[in-house]
């Protein structure tokens, strides 16, 4: 029994329930990319895979719009795979458990896969129609989008001969999208160093948990906790007043993700503990204090790993000292908002993730911004602040803002459509997440583009959930849409 059937739009809900039985974390794309070929084979749909996956699918117009000019129908196939601490699920393997609630479609402990899965859907779905008036479609889904936008920026631009764009990556039914923030990923490294650990110490876990988390561009604005503050806050009180050491960290999972959980084990001296215990309870209900009205279910919990003595090896001091100074003084959550447009963040920074290896202690963050210098200037702080802590920093994965357009036939004719259907004007505005527009507006010389798409709320997190109603008015309007871009 298929969980989405009875569900309208019919064949756009099969085609995400078929998808959400493929894994595609970022990076594990080929399977979806093998799926979306055969599609287009089975149909008898021009196609081309490149070297990294991604796919364009080709369809000419139908009757009376064959000499139209052409448009690109855009989106990701990948998906930020999140779950719940207590879910049981394999990522590279185990297909979504998709479950419907009321108005909602989300899956059971984990991220959904509607961004941008969605997206994914409505092409298929168009591609598939044999009763819709469209013209000439090139549909370009890419891989690797939500690490940096890699596959956009691989996309073979002579491949495509459209000169406008509906990018289908804007979770906000109602809302069109016409700009969008860059970015770039930078992390603070720091070297592993160790030292025994005293014969009267024990193991002690401190956890974040609870929190709401979020996408670090569309939710930034919410100034919600990031649990790797936190916890660096935590840490670096502790260690001012007690005798510990640094055994494990971890926090976060994905860079563009706001951490929601975050952990490290401690080795602390027996005597201690009491001490310890009363002064994390004090750090937790400040904590509670300051996010009582954006993360109500925030934790901090502290557990005994063992009642013995501890044994092995720990960090140093001075490296426990160093790695909670760089999560507490990196320059986290929004840094600039935008003079220009009310309301708009212009300049962010997420510290997503901190991850423990073999040798060395990585800070992951995404810097957003809108504005070239000021990305820069984000980058330089993160820099300066590995290098005063006596660590290394390295960046990448960057990706060009886009810019608004004063001129567009396109935005002119959607919102017209969008007008006549239903009555209002709706809301045109940029973002400050980053899309695949500015990477492709790059490499297609005066491509008119708008993004849109239906209501996804709590993205990059478990708590993600797909409004039906919302898909079904999104696949209306698309229709529409088609049909008057003759």
């Amino acid at each position: 029994m298929r969980v989405l059937e009875g569900l309208s739009p019919a064949n756009v809900f099969r085609f995400f329930e078929d998808i959400s039985e493929i894994p595609r974390g970022s990076g594990n794309e080929k399977g979806i990319s093998d799926y979306l070929v055969d599609f287009a084979k089975k149909r008898g749909l021009q196609s081309y895979q490149d070297k990294v996956f991604n796919v364009i699918i080709y369809k000419p117009g139908t009757e009376g719009y064959e000499d139209s000019p052409p448009v690109i129908i855009q989106g990701h196939m990948d998906m930020v795979c999140e779950k719940n601490a207590d879910t049981v699920h394999d990522f590279e393997k185990d297909p979504l458990k998709l479950v419907v609630e009321g108005d909602y479609v989300r899956a059971s402990g984990t991220t959904l896969g509607a961004d941008n899965g969605t997206a994914v859907s409505f092409a298929l779905a168009l591609l598939d129609s044999s009763d819709i008036p469209h013209p000439p479609l090139e549909v370009v889904l890419t891989v690797s989008e939500e690490v940096g936008l890699e596959g956009a920026a691989q996309i073979e631009a002579d491949k495509l001969s459209a000169k406008r764009m509906i990018n289908m990556d804007s979770g906000r039914a109602g809302v069109f999208t016409t700009s969008c923030a860059g970015g770039l990923r930078a992390s603070i490294h720091f070297s592993i160093e160790r030292t025994d650990i005293p014969n009267s110490f024990v193991l002690l876990r401190v956890m974040i948990r609870g929190l709401v988390g979020g996408h670090s561009g569309g939710d930034i604005h919410h100034e919600r906790a990031n649990a790797n503050v936190l916890l660096g806050r935590v840490l670096y009180d502790l260690s001012r007043t007690h005798d510990m050491y640094l055994v494990e960290i971890d926090g976060g999972a994905k860079d563009n993700a706001i951490p929601r959980e975050a952990f490290a084990v401690l080795a602390v001296d027996a005597s201690q503990i009491s001490a310890i215990e009363k002064d994390a309870a004090s750090c937790g209900a400040v904590f509670k204090n300051e996010f009582r009205n954006t993360d109500p279910d925030m934790e901090l919990v502290v557990e005994h790993i063992s009642e013995g003595p501890a044994s092995g090896q720990a960090l140093t001091k001075k490296l426990l000292k160093n790695v909670a100074a760089a999560m507490i003084l990196t320059p986290n959550g929004i840094q600039a908002m935008d003079t220009n447009i009310a309301g708009m963040v212009e300049t962010s920074n997420n510290l997503g993730a901190v991850k423990m290896t073999g040798d060395e202690i990585v800070l992951t963050h995404a810097v957003r911004s809108s504005s070239v210098s000021r990305k820069k200037m984000i980058e330089m702080k993160i820099c300066a602040l590995a290098e005063s802590l006596g660590a290394t920093a390295s960046s990448g994965n960057e990706y060009p803002a886009w810019e608004f357009s004063k001129e567009s036939a396109l935005r002119k004719t959607l919102v017209e459509t969008y007008v006549d259907m239903y009555g209002s004007e709706p809301v045109v505005a940029g973002i400050h997440a980053g899309l695949e527009c500015g990477v492709l507006g790059g490499k297609i010389p005066g491509l008119d583009m708008i993004a849109f798409g239906p209501d996804t709320p709590g993205v990059h997190t478990p708590d993600e959930r797909m409004s039906i109603s919302s898909m079904a008015r999104v696949w209306e309007f698309l229709v529409e849409v088609m049909k008057r871009l003759k």
